[in-house]
């Protein structure tokens, strides 16, 4: 998990700002916290921060500037956990950063939110630093911030001007589409959407609500339709919303909206920089200036989620109106997230509910097949699996995951043949799906069937995915099986490397050791495994091969391999 703290370090490397660990020392080296209730304050608000408890660490930093006031890197840790927590006093303390540019940014929406958008332009205009994301940043914001001050053609005017350096193309010009759609200019506005659409190449869901908005608002209703089915076959979770939201008016309905558009836009860049900290400050900026901006919501708690923040997914999550579009999407965001914080009961009932609103989308019922999977409730995790399957008339490749998970519930609960089915239907969908070449191939070795084409779908499987430890397991396993002793010690003692504190990776790389004459190591390797806790199954299986180690002739044929 990367920790929160770790934002200071992508604003230093992003913004150009400092990220020191609590303040300058003094003159004679030593720290001004030890010995005041300020450095308890201080170590309290690192480790929650460390933690993933922002709220906490925001208070605990705020308390050390009350006591120790005018440490200038305390004060920006404050300012971040409190952006980070979402907490509306984050603006009282940005006042105090003047030369810190996440402040100048909520200070500038604040201006926006009061309706002094020559202020907000100005605030945006002379952002502090001269960073990659700001440059990038600034056009963007200032153009919506002279479109709140009825200037159209200057906000214009500024993101042609942007163009020129050749940065941020698809932005740039779906943003001049945004400005001109709201200044009224249809004809313009068009061409740039258009336009923005090639340069995107692809879809994605925030500019699918956009385009098919714009479509169903000109009386496109086919293209908005398609722009629709696009989105569903890219994922199916999409399937159960409307992107257009019925033509009842633009995805961006005024400046403020557009300043949002602008911080989502950002968030979803720097995070596949793999910035996700600072993914997160710019997301609520976004929800600063609009509350009800639900893609935001769902990328931040996606951010959260990844940081095991779950809790704090959950909440960014609740404030999701039903009646919004994306309420079904949420609702199976807010069902996992409710699972892993052990509240299964009000995950299955929303499924259940969402199942029923959407009789013909086998989503709901996948992801409960999913919950009651990862809870080893697996013979009612099939019939879920089932009536998910019962629901796709023909399938295609986007349903391989549904059959490959159905597989490993019915694999678990006992039912082998129809388990391979499902896994052979899988790749048939999908011929190249690592996960399922590996877990059919491994499946097979452990049956001691079909082992040369066990071998090549497991070397196809880690040819994919080459350091994969799992994968490079079960390569080694099969060429145990096989009697192929020398690539069987390669590549277990490989997959120990990688994953050293796996019970059954080691137990495999003992039993290749045995065949090996080196009794000794594999009795270590065994009791290894032993203390990794492995399942009970698997823990009697190792305990008797020790034991037959021990009562039976030196070195020779191994013991018995399930």
């Amino acid at each position: 998990m990367r920790s929160p703290r770790l934002a200071l370090l992508a604003f230093a490397a992003l913004f150009g700002t400092g990220a020191g660990d609590y303040g300058p020392d003094p003159a004679d080296g030593t720290s001004s916290f030890v010995g005041t209730g300020a450095f308890g304050d201080y170590l309290q608000g690192r480790f929650a921060a460390q933690e993933a408890d922002l709220s906490v660490a925001a208070d605990r930093l705020e308390a050390v500037l009350t006591l120790e006031p005018g440490v200038p890197d305390v004060a920006t840790q404050a300012f971040i956990a409190s952006v980070l927590a979402g907490r509306p006093d984050a603006v009282r303390m940005a006042a105090s950063l003047p030369d810190n540019p996440v402040a100048r940014l909520l200070l500038s929406n604040w201006e926006a939110k009061a309706g002094r958008w020559r202020n907000a332009a100005h605030g945006f205009d002379t952002l502090p630093g001269g960073s990659s994301m700001v440059r990038a940043l600034q056009p963007l914001l200032v153009a919506w911030a002279q479109l709140g001050d009825d200037r159209p053609g200057d906000a214009v005017t500024t993101l042609q001007t942007a163009m020129a350096t050749g940065q941020n193309r698809p932005v740039l010009i779906l943003h001049q589409a945004l400005v001109t759609d709201l200044a009224g200019r249809a004809e313009e506005a068009g061409r740039l959407y258009r336009a923005a659409r090639s340069e995107y190449g692809g879809l994605n869901l925030r500019l699918g609500q956009i385009l098919a908005s714009w479509a169903a608002r000109t009386g496109d209703l086919a293209g908005a339709e398609a722009i629709d089915a696009g989105l569903a076959a890219a994922d199916g979770e999409l399937a159960m919303v409307h992107a257009g939201g019925a033509g009842t008016g633009p995805a961006v309905r005024n400046p403020a909206d557009g300043l949002a558009e602008v911080y989502l836009a950002m968030a979803g860049a720097v995070r596949q920089q793999n910035a996700p900290d600072l993914a997160q400050v710019l997301l609520r900026l976004a929800l600063d200036m609009r509350p009800d901006f639900t893609p935001a919501r769902l990328l931040l708690a996606e951010i959260q989620e990844g940081a095991k923040q779950s809790e704090g997914a959950l909440e960014t999550l609740a404030a999701v109106d039903e009646a919004d579009p994306l309420a079904p999407v949420v609702v199976l965001r807010r069902a996992a997230l409710q699972d892993a914080l052990d509240q299964g009961g009000a995950a299955v009932s929303a499924l259940e509910a969402l199942a029923a609103q959407h009789p013909d989308r086998p989503e709901p019922l996948a992801v409960l097949g999913d919950i009651l999977r990862r809870r080893n409730r697996m013979t009612e995790a099939v019939p879920a699996y089932d009536r998910a399957v019962a629901r796709i008339a023909t399938p295609s490749r986007a349903n391989w995951a549904l059959f490959y998970e159905r597989g490993i519930a019915l694999e678990r609960a006992g039912q082998w043949p129809r388990a391979e089915a499902d896994f052979l239907f899988a790749l048939e969908l999908s011929p190249d799906q690592p996960g399922v070449l590996n877990y059919l191939g491994y499946a097979w070795a452990d049956q001691h069937r079909n082992l040369d084409r066990a071998r090549t779908m497991i070397e196809r499987a880690v040819q994919l995915r080459p350091e994969d430890g799992s994968y490079i397991d079960s390569l080694g396993w099969v060429m145990l099986l096989q009697g192929d002793l020398p690539g069987a010690l390669r590549n277990l003692e490989r997959a120990v490397s990688l994953m050293p504190e796996d019970s059954t990776i080691n137990a495999h790389l003992g039993d290749a050791l045995f065949a090996a004459g080196r009794k000794r190591e594999a009795g270590f390797q065994w009791r290894r495994a032993l203390n990794l806790q492995p399942e009970p199954a698997e823990s009697e299986r190792i305990q008797a091969k020790l034991r037959d180690v021990q009562d039976g002739p030196d070195a020779g044929t191994p013991p018995t391999v399930p």
